[in-house]
């Protein structure tokens, strides 16, 4: 699965431990986002 943002890129590889410990894959993530143009956020949905 593509990461979405930037920011959720930066998140993932700064916390690798944490969350290869719940079960993420974040090389599997990474693998997937190459070459693609991210955004900086994605903006919050509206209820």
């Amino acid at each position: 699965m593509p990461y979405k943002s930037l920011k959720q890129e930066r998140f993932f590889n700064v916390n690798r431990k944490k969350l290869e410990k719940q079960g993420v894959d974040v090389d599997e993530w990474n693998k997937a986002s190459k070459g693609k143009k991210l955004p900086l956020r994605v903006p919050k949905k509206n209820k």
